[in-house]
């Protein structure tokens, strides 16, 4: 099956999965599992920041960040297309009580600065109290301009808020940029970085700081059900991916231009935008049904996704064969009449 839905579909190579069997493991609730204790230091270390702190998913990374960032009746701006708004089911809301002030991304991920700073409230009881601006790096597949977060974060710190980047992609930016995650991460109070997308680890997020706020964030994983025992395969796994993983994406970079490339070829097909990993498209042919496309390439053994919109995700387990195949069967598609 040649599975391109997302880059979270990865498998652990023969080499990870050596590391994840021979990991010493130790009981991480008790602070007792070493592998775990040696990834949060590695990634701190990685990235600038003084500690780091396993999570098993970039959903709850993402919120315990939210709740030791903001208090109930706080409020995050956050882009409308964001994932910690959008597709994070409301957890910190739901969860936290804090509100989310959405602002419309621009086609780049970006937020016009303009924009955050009319939306951060006055002192006053009437208003929610702004406390946290959220970025993600990258968007829809596109790296946020360096010059850009410079300004963004620089708002951020003028009007007293703290700062958290939504990091999943993070070593995407790196591989396309040939910034180290030290310079990706140095604006941000917190970041997030998740190992199961593209770097081909089975689970596992970590989320990096200040000392005393990961201490912080180390009591909310526990209250939201973070709390793991043996995990350290885990974390043994998310450390490879961290060391061998990140430069190898650039290969993915590759494989999606490719593909572009294809599907532009195609009539019936506008290849909207490519980026990274990542390539949109959409139908231009009338009275197309996706549900049919989707069906029609399944029973081919491909698979392709729709969440955001038509759009096709490159990863490591996807070969350069593979995506000639993709744009053959899908041009035979559009060929048929």
């Amino acid at each position: 099956m040649i599975d391109l839905r997302s880059d979270t579909v990865t498998r652990p190579s023969e080499a990870m999965r050596r590391v994840m069997f021979d990991a010493p493991l130790g009981d991480d609730v008790w602070g007792d599992d070493p592998s775990v204790a040696h990834l949060e230091a590695y990634t701190a270390e990685r990235t600038g920041k003084a500690a780091a702190l396993f999570f098993p998913s970039g959903t709850q990374s993402n919120l315990v960040a939210l709740l030791g960032h903001c208090q109930r009746g706080d409020e995050y701006i956050v882009g409308q297309q964001a994932h910690t708004y959008r597709m994070e089911g409301g957890g910190a809301a739901v969860l936290g009580g804090i509100q989310p002030q959405p602002i419309e991304n621009e086609a780049d991920g970006t937020l016009p600065l303009k924009k955050i700073e009319a939306a951060v409230k006055p002192i006053d009881p009437h208003f929610a109290r702004t406390r946290l601006l959220t970025l993600e790096n990258t968007f829809h597949g596109q790296v946020l301009d360096a010059g850009y977060v410079e300004a963004a974060t620089t708002l951020a710190r003028r009007f007293g808020l703290a700062t958290h980047l939504d990091g999943a992609r993070i070593g995407n930016a790196a591989a396309a940029t040939g910034a180290s995650l030290k310079a990706l991460c140095t604006p941000f109070d917190t970041i997030s970085i998740c190992c199961s997308k593209g770097l081909g680890a089975p689970a596992g997020s970590v989320l990096v700081g200040a000392a005393d706020f990961i201490e912080t964030a180390r009591r909310w994983r526990k209250v939201v059900g973070g709390g793991m025992r043996q995990v350290g395969m885990l974390a043994a796994a998310c450390e490879y991916a961290l060391e061998h993983q990140l430069t190898p994406l650039v290969e993915d970079h590759a494989k999606a231009e490719r593909l572009a490339a294809g599907l532009a070829e195609i009539d019936g097909i506008t290849v909207t935008a490519q980026a990274t990993n990542m390539v949109f498209v959409e139908f231009t042919r009338p009275a197309l049904d996706p549900a049919d496309l989707h069906a029609w390439l399944k029973a081919r053994d491909i698979l392709v996704g729709a969440l955001y919109a038509p759009r096709f995700v490159t990863h490591r387990d996807v070969s350069m064969a593979d995506i000639d195949r993709v744009v053959d069967v899908v041009g035979e598609y559009f060929r048929r009449g």
